[in-house]
């Protein structure tokens, strides 16, 4: 998700403490800004400021179809805090927004889609707005610039901390110019980093690990470098955070007393011991039967539940997501889409625990160029173009190819037939103009999204799956596809004869189909969401889709829909990963609890993921179950999973390669209430 470059000065430590110069309001003016999406324009951000101090933004980019729309306008007091804030347009899905908020004699007073509330002040705060343009978040630093200790409570709530992380020379065509690097806590689990130049302008804005980038025209030249810059930083602080929670043993580990879980035969055997040594599992066995080495440390399971590491097969890493997947039990991943450079730096780290992840495969992303292109460097238009990407990811070390909606149909069989050539598998959306059996006739190897399945029953009435029509078409006409219906009867037929593996994504499903469009929490998360930091409970849905007046029922229909046929499809033999494409972590519960739901056995969906993506992927010869010889990846639930499947949000240890990891911990070095906290105990 973010280029880089070598970098040509050294990075300032982030910890160590930099002295920090008080910055006035951005000068008054017009500055434009250039939306980029992994390197390629996407929008762009108009930022007006008046003498007097008040500005107007109109913010828009568009993504596949998608993406924000807004204007936006603000006043500041001389603290460079919001008095008055109003907001028109649409969001990511198209979705209409309205916001406002005023402070009035200490009264400060806000109301958007999902929010509204009051507040009287008797210290300094900012309002964060929900639906607030990039440049907000220069505001915001410019405001922590001045505060006391440079920390300001938020509204709705919160505390924001601001600390400099060095500075980069850059050169323009109007000369040489300074950048300084700052990064804000309590945005989100890590802090969020925002560039300046040196009269207080926002020069740059670089998130999600670089998918998205908001930056000044004179400074693009220079990209590559800040991404690189703010990168090291970031990694600083993750190095931190890996030295503080994994916990090494200094030899041997023994972990006693479990109820270990065997996706094998789906057994789960009490009073059971199993022998660590390095990374690896020695011998599993009862309690009675293992004596402990000499300089062995023995960890007591309290007869809790032991069981592989968890799988999340759909991701797209990026800032905290590796901790968090780590925290949920989750020792190995599979990255379906990301950049092609610092994303395998991440992985590096991952592996050689200089930051907290999981082991972690990836899928090289391939889309076609136009107007709802895919966020990848790899656009492809030609079958030499698409075998010469084809032929970059096998030799860089991928394991699968993943299109996307805007490839031409007819390059599908030229990149199935190379990828498999280089023995790498092929998944992905289906092209537009294509139906999922065609994609499959073609030589996919696996679908990603169940709604893909769905869409197939709608060919050829709906054909646009590159636009919104994905979604909406699914919502309106799901439920006139049951599964006892002969057609869809037939497809499932025809996935189980060719294989086929199937990427359902069901918790970003009940999201869209299922969730409320006011609500930022998905119904997945709503166990969850209260323990997070508050600022990231105002975004964690991917925005549920509004049913057009006279459509409600259908609307209402779809998701439940989608589970039946997702039940019938496991009953049918048809191979079933789970992932999330969504939070890290936490999503690959509810994931799970909806496969549970479904209708599918407990153990059966412990199964799925544990050792089933070890097997598909071809790494069961080291994951996937705890025996002698595999890799010491292990998860201890208090709970059990079996009987009640929201169990398996109930981590209480992890080990990767015998490395044990607190989750309540981790937890709360990312600003996560831990759930014992809240639950009082186990």
């Amino acid at each position: 998700m973010r280029p880089t470059a070598p970098l040509l000065l050294s990075l300032v430590p982030l910890l160590l403490s930099l002295s920090i110069s008080n910055a006035i309001a951005a000068p008054a003016g017009k500055q434009q800004q250039t939306v980029l999406m992994q390197g390629k324009p996407a929008g762009g951000q108009s930022v007006d400021t008046a003498a007097d101090g008040s500005t107007r933004v109109e913010y828009q980019f568009k993504d596949r179809g998608r993406g924000d729309h807004t204007k936006t306008r603000w006043s500041l007091d001389a603290a460079g805090l919001p008095i008055e804030f109003d907001a028109e347009g649409h969001n990511y899905l198209q979705v209409p927004v309205h916001e406002r908020f005023s402070l009035r004699d200490g009264k400060a007073s806000w109301k958007n889609d999902s929010e509204s509330g009051e507040k009287a002040l008797t210290t300094p705060a900012f309002y964060l707005p929900l639906n607030a343009p990039p440049e907000m978040q220069g505001v915001l630093a410019r405001a922590l610039l001045k505060a006391p200790d440079h920390t300001l409570a938020l509204l709705p709530a919160g505390e924001a901390r601001l600390e400099a992380a060095g500075t980069f020379d850059v050169t323009t065509k109007n000369g040489a110019s300074t950048l300084s690097l700052y990064r804000i806590s309590g945005l989100d689990y890590t802090p969020g980093s925002v560039w300046l130049d040196a009269q207080g302008n926002t020069a740059a804005l670089i998130m999600a690990s670089g998918w998205v980038s908001v930056i000044a025209p004179e400074y693009l030249d220079s990209l590559p470098k800040l991404i690189e810059f703010q990168e090291r930083a970031a990694a600083q602080w993750s190095l931190k955070l890996a030295r503080e929670l994994a916990h090494a043993p200094k030899g041997p580990l023994l972990i006693r007393n479990a109820r270990l879980y065997d996706p094998r035969d789906l057994t789960v055997t009490p009073n059971t011991s199993v022998l660590i040594e390095n990374e690896r599992i020695v011998r599993v066995a009862a309690d009675s039967a293992i004596k402990a080495p000499p300089d062995a440390e023995v960890f007591d399971a309290g007869n809790r539940f032991l069981m592989p590491g968890l799988w999340d097969v759909h991701k797209h890493y990026s800032d905290a997501d590796g901790a968090l997947d780590i925290a949920n039990g989750i020792t190995s991943a599979r990255d379906v889409a990301n950049n092609t450079d610092a994303f395998l730096e991440k992985v590096k780290r991952f592996d050689a625990g200089t930051e907290i992840g999981p082991r972690v495969l990836y899928a090289g992303f391939i889309d076609g160029p136009g107007p709802y292109a895919g966020p990848t460097k790899m656009l492809v238009a030609t079958p030499a173009e698409a075998i010469k990407a084809v032929d970059w990811y096998a030799d860089h070390g991928y394991m699968q190819i993943k299109s996307y909606s805007s490839l031409k149909p007819e390059l599908v069989s030229v990149i199935a037939d190379r990828a498999h050539a280089r023995g790498l598998r092929y998944s992905g959306h289906v092209p537009a103009y294509m139906s999922a059996r065609q994609f499959i006739e073609g030589g996919a190897d696996e679908l990603q999204h169940l709604l893909f399945v769905e869409l197939n029953f709608m060919y050829p009435r709906v054909q646009e799956t590159h636009t919104m029509k994905r979604l909406t078409e699914v919502a309106a006409h799901a439920a006139e596809f049951p599964p006892e219906k002969p057609e869809v009867r037939e497809f499932i037929e025809f996935l189980k004869r060719h294989h086929t593996v199937l990427d359902p994504t069901m918790g970003i499903g009940e999201d869209l189909f299922a969730g409320n469009p006011a609500d930022k929490v998905p119904p997945g998360l709503k166990t969850v969401a209260s323990r997070l930091p508050p600022q990231a409970q105002r975004n964690l849905s991917w925005g549920a889709l509004k049913a057009p007046k006279g459509e409600e029922h259908a609307y209402a229909q779809s998701f439940p829909a989608m589970m039946r046929l997702l039940k019938a499809l496991y009953d049918a033999g048809v191979t079933i990963l789970p992932g999330t494409d969504a939070l890290a972590g936490y999503m690959l519960h509810s994931e799970l609890a909806i496969y549970s739901r479904a209708g599918i056995p407990n153990a059966e969906v412990l199964r799925m993921a544990t050792l089933t993506p070890s097997q598909v992927l071809g790494v069961d010869k080291d994951r996937g179950v705890i025996a002698p010889g595999k890799l010491a990846d292990l998860v201890l639930i208090d709970g059990d999973p079996i009987r009640d499947m929201e169990d398996i949000r109930k981590v209480d240890a992890v080990f990767k390669g015998g490395k044990r990891f607190d989750p309540a911990q981790i937890e709360k070095a990312l600003g996560i209430q831990p759930r014992k906290a809240v639950a009082g105990g186990k």
